[in-house]
């Protein structure tokens, strides 16, 4: 009951923030873009809609690796340091429950909002690739790439828990992961273009590099990095 009473607590102070709700929004507009922008370029080439079978598990939830992130920093940003700022965390600490506990329930809490928001984006996605683009197939894989992109968030969520907690500010917490993800995507570019060790930001946060499963002009192409663990998963499967 002490863990189920933390994890409602989470939740409800998740989902009456205005910023998630507004990451809501901006979650489904992404989606949406990576709906239509094909049958925009389509019209203006003026060239039927191209029919794909695997629109649907290979976008994803569709909001790319900067959706991770700005998901990340809406649920974790003032998970921890909030209640420092806010002064809970007195009233917290002092109830009879351990702190591996009280983290433990804000973990599982955000794991519940992200499988949820995921889980209808996937289905959106996956009803709007059959009307524009015809009959899926694989939709089998569709759970893979939920399991991905709930990790991809969860990376970046530690990384924000760690700053906030350290700092017991939610503006740090929300600047310093943002600094962070800013100069991996420069480092990534510069490493990938300048040297020969782009296998480095194959195991960083971020998109990291990018590449072709088989020949270079008929393979398929997928990037690295955390952001990518679900088109890895999908594309390990398909190939």
């Amino acid at each position: 009951r002490r863990f189920l009473a933390i994890v409602r607590y989470e939740l409800l102070w998740n989902i009456r923030k205005k910023k998630f709700l507004g990451m809501i929004i901006v979650a489904f507009v992404l989606a949406s873009v990576a709906l239509v922008v094909p049958v925009i370029l389509s019209n203006v080439r003026h060239e039927p809609i191209p029919q794909n079978a695997d629109q649907a598990v290979t976008t994803g939830v569709g909001i790319g690796g900067f959706g991770f992130f700005l998901f990340a920093v809406v649920i974790a940003m003032n998970s921890i340091s909030g209640e420092f700022e806010s002064g809970t965390i007195v009233p917290l600490l002092t109830k009879p429950v351990s702190r591996t506990m009280i983290f433990l329930g804000k973990m599982f809490a955000s794991f519940l909002i992200l499988l949820v928001t995921y889980a209808i984006l996937l289905c959106y996605l996956s009803i709007g690739s059959i009307v524009i683009y015809g009959p899926q197939n694989n939709l089998h894989l569709l759970p893979l790439s939920l399991i991905g992109s709930i990790i991809s968030t969860f990376i970046w969520i530690a990384l924000i828990l760690a700053i906030g907690t350290i700092s017991k500010s939610s503006m740090i917490a929300a600047l310093g992961a943002f600094g962070i993800w800013m100069g991996l995507m420069i480092a990534s570019g510069v490493v990938s273009m300048a040297t020969e060790q782009a296998w480095v930001l194959n195991y960083l946060p971020g998109e990291g590099a990018s590449g072709n499963i088989g020949s270079f002009n008929l393979g398929t192409a997928i990037t690295t990095g955390t952001d990518s663990v679900a088109s890895i998963l999908v594309t390990y499967v398909l190939n």
